[in-house]
């Protein structure tokens, strides 16, 4: 298994970054999407930023088009989306693909070191069936908003299904918990 932190990430400005300069912090890296019906989550994720940053806690968005084409937008639209609408002020990371033989590294990785995921899966799946889409099985990311929560150590700690959402109890106690650490 890649030490996650040494894998070269890049923000949406173009600037170099890993997980390396987030040490210490606990992080919630969610795939993220400006045209999803699961987009509304964008203010909820901000909202938990804002009150968790100063405990050192970070939200890390990767946009991504993997899903109904949903993220379709350049960086800068991105960006100006999620400024705009829900007043993001997280980091945001380039776009790049979170599934499939082209999945970035970090996404990889996530994925082999917490293989399934908690929160209702068989409920969001049906839903995605009965719009005539195909959802992904496990161990690949399901949909947009899937969150998986890293360790102030860098360990991945857990993972949540898109459905659950950024204010949902599961989440907050996971996360107030490794804070605590």
């Amino acid at each position: 298994m890649t030490d996650i932190a040494a894998i070269p990430l890049t923000r949406i400005d173009g600037a170099s970054d890993s997980l390396a300069s987030h040490k210490g912090h606990v992080l919630l890296v969610v795939n993220v999407a400006s045209k999803c019906g699961l987009t509304p989550q964008y203010e909820g994720l901000e909202k938990l930023y804002e009150a968790y940053k100063d405990k050192g806690f970070e939200v890390l968005g990767f946009p991504a088009n993997d899903f109904g084409a949903q993220e379709p937008g350049t960086h800068e639209e991105i960006m100006e989306f999620c400024s705009v609408n829900y007043g993001v002020s997280f980091p945001l990371f380039a776009k790049a693909d979170v599934t499939g033989a082209d999945k970035q590294p970090l996404y990889a990785e996530l994925i082999a070191a917490v293989p399934t995921k908690q929160g209702d899966v068989e409920g969001m799946k049906e839903r995605f069936r009965g719009y005539g889409m195909t959802p992904n099985d496990d161990p690949e990311v399901l949909w947009n908003f899937e969150k998986f929560l890293i360790a102030r150590d860098g360990t991945v700690a857990a993972r949540f299904a898109p459905g659950v959402e950024p204010g949902d109890p599961l989440l907050v106690q996971a996360i107030e918990a490794e804070l605590a650490k």
